[in-house]
């Protein structure tokens, strides 16, 4: 008699694979189209697995408590061709294909999976339209099964420090033998260990990237800026008026650096803000307070001095913490550009390229003159910032650095 296999569902987006719980039905069972035959569980909840079509069950090739990927053949019913053709199922030998099916066709000569891990003889089996049969595709690579979770808990590992695994389980889906190779592989490695400042800064932007961070850039000529900074002594850092312009600008903007909390935007009740110091094997983040209430002058001895604390790791617990934004410039190491990433308590976190003279056209004068232009790349969490009001707040900083004198 012609077989329909009784197939491990799609049971979601992100499920790869699921554990057998109960077996319904027994070898001799007469079963109809439809029917709860295997119960399963996933991460997430537990399911039933249908049938195709009415039969007979001919074998059941699975266990109670063992996991199984999506596509598995669980079983095989014995069908008549009759039942076939009335539910819409090709079963082995049978010609036809359901009108009602929404799925492509498996190609000729597909093998299904068996829990054994070897391959049948080749079946075709189109999915129904109730979706049960269809194959994981990618979904898997970045699913985590319930005993992977226990494995790498037990190591201390997250879902990050195994991105370097490729997995060769449904989808790609990382297993837990998968893991144990790796470990065994890079085991010989020379490493050292990681220090306390590393693990910090790599927690911290784990969990930065929790959230839905984008980026936007454009350039500011720094002529009048310089030009400014040569005449005053002593003369400021840059960053002073890059952290100045952006207090001030967030002032003005305050729901750009506010907290997404539930269905309420928080702004800032003062506008701190952080520059990053690096230092040996990390990130430094002091805070200068009131940045939008200070003059340049105001901040610059207190700027001067926390980097050389924070460059000493000896920040002051008043400057520790509590920042709305950090302003980075990453122009110092000769970059160009770049994709800060703010701090997990922060919405935004500005940077500065380093600048470089460009040929521009003068209007005024019809011809190109030298400038001195820097990119600014602003990065923020898109749940609270669109790219619109970024770049507002990006052509605002650009308004307030053409006039340094008035900040």
């Amino acid at each position: 008699m012609p077989e329909v296999p009784i197939l491990m569902p799609q049971l979601g987006e992100s499920i790869a694979e699921a554990i057998i719980i109960r077996l319904n039905v027994a070898v001799g069972d007469e079963v109809v189209a439809d029917q709860e035959v295997i119960e399963v569980e996933t991460n997430k909840a537990t399911m039933d697995v249908t049938t195709l079509c009415g039969g007979t069950v001919r074998e059941l090739l699975v266990e109670e408590g063992v996991s199984y990927p999506v596509g598995t053949v669980l079983g095989l019913l014995e069908v008549t061709e009759e039942e076939a053709i009335r539910t819409g199922v090709q079963a082995t030998g049978t010609k036809e294909f359901s009108k009602a099916s929404c799925l492509p066709e498996q190609e000729e000569g597909a093998h299904f999976a068996t829990p054994g891990g070897g391959a049948r003889e080749p079946r075709k089996v189109e999915p129904s339209i109730r979706g049960l049969s269809v194959p994981a595709g990618m979904k898997g690579a970045h699913y985590l099964s319930p005993r992977m979770k226990a494995r790498m808990d037990e190591l201390g590992l997250r879902a990050a420090d195994i991105s370097a695994i490729v997995g060769s389980g449904s989808g790609g889906r990382v297993t837990v033998e998968d893991l144990e190779q790796f470990l065994e592989y890079v085991s010989t490695w020379p490493c050292s260990q990681a220090s306390p400042m590393r693990l910090s800064v790599a927690d911290s932007m784990r969990r930065s990237w929790t959230r839905p961070l984008a980026s936007v850039g454009r350039q500011v000529a720094l002529e009048n800026l310089l030009a400014y900074r040569r005449s005053l002594d002593p003369k400021p850092p840059l960053t002073i008026f890059l952290l100045r312009a952006f207090g001030k600008a967030l002032a003005e903007q305050p729901a750009s650096a506010g907290y997404l909390i539930g269905e309420k935007i928080v702004p800032p009740r003062t506008f701190d803000i952080g520059v990053a110091v690096q230092v040996e094997d990390g990130v430094l983040v002091p805070v200068l307070r009131k940045v939008d209430t200070r003059t340049v002058e105001e901040l610059m001895e207190e700027y001067l001095d926390l980097v050389r604390k924070a460059r000493d790791r000896r920040v002051p617990e008043e400057n520790t913490g509590g920042g709305i934004a950090t302003v980075t410039n990453f122009g110092t190491f000769g970059l160009m550009w770049g994709t800060p990433i703010p701090l997990p308590s922060e919405t935004l976190i500005l940077g500065i390229g380093a600048g470089v003279k460009k040929p521009i056209w003068s209007q005024q004068e019809e011809r190109f003159i030298p400038v001195t232009e820097a990119d600014l790349i602003l990065t923020f969490d898109h749940r609270v910032v669109d790219g619109g009001g970024a770049g507002m707040l990006l052509n605002r900083l650009n308004e307030l650095l053409q006039k340094p004198e008035t900040l």
